[in-house]
């Protein structure tokens, strides 16, 4: 996939939902509907936190959860009134969880439960962790576009009727600022709106696409991602030179770079074989963080902040998963363990050698003034 088709994935994704079969028609769905209870009301006391954990259960994980102690199951998958985790949070007398300890079911959320344990207690991952399948397309109006036909699918559903279609002049501006984020010149409408032909609207859009200002606008929302800035952020926020990063970014969309290119080369384009100068200069990504220079700063302490902030963005970035609370502990309402990557431990977490050495190098054959972000530390 390359980066033009990205922002077409996004789009249609976001019409049609990542497809699971798990999550098709009236299915309940794990990740919208039970994880969130469960988080709530379960994982304070039977969680992903082993300290804290009662009773040896583990309701995080289906092989903890289905596991059978003493002829007992907290889930017995299919069959719900066989179930401890259901007959318990249904217990008038003692119902789970106790008081204190977690925010008691409500009816509706109980029959949430009931119906995912009878429906086979699947244990979905996080929906970035799920490869998209490709649905199948609506094979009403052959005429239209496969995303217009689950558009019109859907307002079907909601008994929606479509606007009508929009003239030229509102699609010319619309494809303009969607594209390079600026309106059409007069010049531009008066060209549009004088060409019959029925290719007239893929032309413009092939103009667009290959115009520079494309790549400058799409870049932007990539560069927000990567936390991009001029500056160093702390104390009086000095300036630094990392622009050529920024320029190799509108590159990548300008020449629709293939997205596992442009993720590879940005995360570790310094370890490819016989890497090429913008593959090392790719690699900046990992020194868009914060850098403190004042006087009396711990350069230790702030280098590993930065690396701290890399994995937060490139978890953020390509897993849509925040792992800022995983920093420093394992808690009970987050999927994610701590392992070693609290500031106890800067070495686990030390960023490769090779890394920071070939990205000066790139950076300094670009002749630039200063490194982009330099890392100052006594380990280096």
């Amino acid at each position: 996939m390359h980066l033009r088709a990205l922002k077409a994935l996004i789009f249609t994704l976001a019409i049609c939902g990542v497809s699971h079969a798990a999550e098709d028609g009236n299915e309940v769905s794990f990740q919208r509907e039970v994880l969130p209870l469960l988080s709530r009301s379960c994982f304070p006391c039977h969680g992903p936190d082993a300290e804290h954990r009662k009773a040896g259960l583990r309701l995080d994980l289906r092989e903890g959860a289905t596991r059978e102690s003493d002829g007992i199951r907290a889930i017995t998958p299919g069959r719900s009134t066989e179930s401890e985790l259901f007959l318990r949070v249904t217990d008038e007398l003692d119902p789970m969880p106790p008081e204190g300890h977690g925010v008691p079911l409500t009816a509706s959320e109980v029959d949430i439960l009931k119906r995912w344990i009878d429906e086979g207690a699947d244990y979905l991952p996080h929906w970035s962790l799920v490869a998209p399948s490709r649905p199948d397309v609506p094979s009403s109006r052959a005429d239209r576009s496969p995303i217009d036909r689950f558009i019109d699918q859907t307002l079907q559903e909601k008994g929606l009727t479509p606007n009508q279609a929009a003239d030229k002049s509102a699609l010319l501006r619309r494809l303009s600022l969607d594209l390079i984020g600026l309106p059409p010149t007069l010049e531009e409408l008066q060209d549009f709106l004088a060409d019959k032909s029925p290719t007239a609207y893929e032309r413009v859009i092939d103009r667009l696409l290959s115009s520079k200002s494309y790549g400058e606008h799409w870049a932007s929302m990539w560069l927000d991602l990567a936390r991009y800035a001029d500056s160093k952020g702390h104390g009086s926020d000095p300036l630094r030179e990392i622009w050529r990063y920024r320029d190799w970014v509108i590159e990548a969309f300008n020449s629709n770079k293939a997205f596992d290119e442009f993720t590879i080369e940005q995360l570790a384009g310094d370890l490819l074989e016989e890497p090429t100068l913008d593959q090392r200069l790719a690699t900046a990504f990992h020194r868009n963080t914060m850098v403190n220079t004042e006087g009396g700063t711990d350069n230790e302490e702030f280098r590993v902040l930065a690396v701290k902030d890399r994995a937060k963005t490139t978890a953020q970035v390509w897993m849509a998963m925040t792992l800022g609370c995983s920093e420093c502990m394992t808690t009970n309402t987050t999927r994610s363990a701590n392992k070693s990557s609290t500031p106890s431990t800067p070495s686990s977490i030390r960023p490769s050698t090779r890394t920071r050495m070939t990205t000066r190098r790139a950076l300094r054959s670009r002749r630039w003034s200063s490194v982009c972000c330099r890392q100052r530390s006594t380990r280096d």
